[in-house]
């Protein structure tokens, strides 16, 4: 009796027929994807005309442990935006236009509703912040993953112009420091969560501001880039902190000069009520919290003292909150909550 490789676990009819229905989620308008839907690799037109020295900003990103609890609920669609939108978020804060994605999705067991329904949801997020998914890898893997598991990763290009680059390194001392909101949680500190599930499973549907715990955990993460774009040019932005895993502290920090410090007043936070019933359940002292989370400001921006009206109105005629939390202050590179 001979042993086939869909006896062993891996049906390629099954992939390939995925792969055929993902044709329609990766088909793009741009003129720039020169290639089609099954190529080995992407083919895109790096001629660009409108810039004069453009530099090529790359990062790679997943969507960290927040997977299960989306996957248990059936939120594929969400996670794929949490992983597109943070990985987006971590490109912007440089100043860049995203360009083009690319995802891996690995699993122990390639269920083709599922894998083609997430191929979707990455296009689409694409798509949302004016760029494009133009390919990736589906790797399904039994034995080493188990079946039921997925795995999400993605690759953003974006491109800057090199004079234009916002990387800190104009930060002065008399800058002040606005606070972008995020819509949740994000996605940092999910360990913790599923760690207070675990021991509570009771708290999955209790009502905060009549949405369940769950529902507000599994809030997409934000991406800012559509509400920033615009102010990119305008030389009033000297640095931009996207607000993820170790919170304010360490992440603000890796944009300061050595010789100053950003002063964060955290009274004046609007604290999102998610944090707060997290806070109440788990006994998290606030340096905990702060640590862990984002605590209600997914982006910090820094902006020149005389143009920080331009900017709050300019972010906040697009219905999203931005509010001054601190300043840039002499000191060696820290971020103090006071």
């Amino acid at each position: 009796m001979s042993l086939t490789y869909k006896q062993s676990g891996v049906d390629i009819d099954e992939a390939n027929s995925a792969k055929q229905d993902m044709g329609s989620s990766l088909s793009s308008k741009n003129p720039r994807v020169l290639n089609k839907h099954m190529a080995f690799a992407s083919l895109y037109d790096i001629k660009f005309p409108e810039y004069k020295n453009p530099v090529l900003v790359l990062k790679t990103e997943e969507p960290g442990s927040k997977q299960l609890l989306a996957f248990k609920y059936d939120k594929f669609e969400s996670i794929c935006y949490d992983m597109i939108n943070h990985l987006i978020n971590d490109a912007i804060v440089m100043g860049a236009k995203p360009l083009s994605v690319q995802d891996a999705i690995i699993c122990g067991k390639l269920e083709k509703e599922k894998v083609v329904r997430m191929v979707k949801a990455i296009s689409q997020a694409c798509r949302e912040q004016g760029c494009d998914l133009t390919g990736g890898e589906t790797s399904e893997q039994p034995g080493v993953i188990p079946a039921g598991t997925y795995i999400l990763t993605s690759s953003v290009v974006a491109i800057a112009e090199r004079d234009e680059v916002i990387d800190g390194s104009k930060i002065e001392i008399g800058d002040l420091i606005l606070g972008v909101a995020s819509s949740g949680i994000h996605t940092n500190g999910y360990t913790l969560i599923r760690k207070l599930l675990k021991d509570n499973p009771e708290l999955t549907n209790e009502k905060i501001n009549n949405r369940t715990f769950i529902e507000e955990v599994l809030e997409p993460h934000r991406c800012y880039y559509n509400y920033i774009k615009d102010l990119f040019d305008k030389e009033c932005i000297t640095g931009m902190a996207h607000i993820t895993g170790g919170g304010i502290k360490e992440n603000l920090n890796r944009i300061l000069p050595p010789n100053i410090d950003a002063e964060i007043e955290i009274e004046k936070y609007k604290i999102l009520p998610i944090f707060k019933f997290i806070k109440e359940k788990t006994g998290a002292d606030d340096a905990e919290m702060f640590r862990t989370f984002n605590m209600g400001v997914g982006l910090t921006i820094v902006v020149k003292k005389n143009k920080m009206k331009e900017v709050l109105e300019h972010i906040k005629n697009q219905n999203i909150d931005c509010y001054p939390i601190g300043e840039i202050i002499s000191g060696s590179g820290k971020v103090i909550l006071k």
